[in-house]
């Protein structure tokens, strides 16, 4: 998890990744920010996001994009 909140945080720095839960709700996170996070995450961990999991759920909070990531790294 710390792995990921480093990531996230480099991304967009003023946000508590650690505590939101409403990352996409509340308009935290742009579409912007999300290609951002998709590119990170595809080349922290070697994973490809389809186009099906690009959904506001999993991008709500990092416990959400944590599962999504694991999800991904077991198929």
């Amino acid at each position: 998890m710390e792995e990921l909140l480093e990531i996230l945080c480099e991304i967009k720095e003023d946000v508590d990744f650690e505590n939101c839960k409403t990352l996409i709700d509340d308009g935290i996170l742009d579409s912007f920010d999300i290609l951002q996070i998709i590119s990170a995450l595809d080349d922290e961990y070697d994973i490809s996001i389809p186009a099906s999991e690009i959904v506001p759920a999993n991008f709500n909070s990092a416990e959400a994009l944590l599962a999504m990531v694991k999800r991904l790294s077991d198929d």
